[in-house]
């Protein structure tokens, strides 16, 4: 595996400053994040540290070379919105906007997408899988044209008040990645996988790996604590951020050695990028990097 650190984190810092970190820390790898300039909608939202808009060849060149100069390889290019949206126009902006990472993604070489499949909040998991078939077809088979795979994180987006009922991505179990990966075959195709998700609904993050081995083409390590006392008051049916918070690597409920203990064997050897996300780490820059390095240092143990 390759150990490596989601951008998101860093959203006042440029490109290469991101780079020079990641190299100085010890990373040999980063998912660089890719929106479209403008206001975030969420929290480690609307980070561009590429901006794709009038991107050249050359400059497609320079960020690789730049990146590659100092050990540090780009695992992915990153964009999580929802292309599912019940807003039919911000779903086409979502879509375009990916199609436009897919055609940068080759033409830097980089050849990795890391998105959401998203959802319609308010239908069916039947019903959104229809609407999957009917937008994602496309997107996928101009990703195999491009030689592009695509990653889907299985976050359910799944969250927040404003989220409910459904959540806004529809790839968060083993039975609709089945379902998803019978409807559109393709090599191209596959998930971007974080065993937090799994672990906040009660399911394995370890068995699924045996399963869809040859689907893992990124891995996100991020934990996240469940607090039983909220648990107990608000219980599973209502929304998790009523009672669980996101953490640092080793500072939940994941175990990060039977983890990657399975990737091992499944003979992972992609990239595998730390995802910071933990309010107790942030405050002032020096703060979210003292929490990436304690990560860093914390998943070294096992990669």
């Amino acid at each position: 595996m390759k150990l490596g650190l989601v951008s998101a984190i860093l959203p006042d810092c440029s490109f290469e400053e991101v780079i020079d970190y990641a190299a100085g820390v010890g990373f040999e790898c980063v998912e660089v994040c890719c929106w479209p300039r403008g206001k975030a909608v969420r929290r480690y939202a609307g980070i561009t540290h590429i901006d794709l808009d009038g991107l050249g060849p050359d400059k497609m060149a320079s960020y690789v070379t730049y990146a590659r100069e100092r050990g540090v390889a780009i695992s992915s290019l990153g964009y999580y919105p929802n292309p599912l949206d019940p807003d039919r126009e911000a779903a086409a902006l979502a879509v375009e906007h990916i199609k436009k990472l897919i055609d940068v993604s080759a033409g830097m070489g980089v050849g990795m997408v890391t998105t959401f499949i998203g959802r319609d909040k308010n239908k069916t998991v039947e019903e959104n899988l229809e609407l999957f078939k009917t937008v994602w077809t496309p997107i996928i088979r101009g990703a195999e044209e491009k030689k592009v795979r695509i990653g889907i994180e299985n976050c359910p987006m799944l969250y927040t008040q404003n989220e409910w009922p459904g959540g806004n991505n529809l790839a968060s179990t083993p039975d609709i990645w089945r379902k998803m990966f019978a409807a559109v075959p393709s090599d191209y195709f596959g998930l971007n996988y974080d065993p937090s998700h799994p672990y906040l609904i009660g399911a394995s993050y370890v068995k699924p790996i045996y399963e869809f081995r040859e689907k893992i083409f990124h891995v996100h390590f991020k934990d996240i604590k469940i607090y039983q006392e909220k648990l107990d008051d608000f219980g599973r049916f209502s929304y998790p951020a009523l009672w669980h918070s996101p953490k640092l690597p080793g500072l939940g409920g994941v175990d990060f050695g039977a983890f990657c203990s399975a990737l091992n064997d499944i003979r992972y050897d992609g990239p595998a990028c730390i995802e910071v996300e933990d309010k107790a780490f942030e405050g002032s820059v020096e703060r979210v990097k003292a929490g990436i390095e304690q990560s860093y240092h914390f998943m070294r143990q096992f990669v």
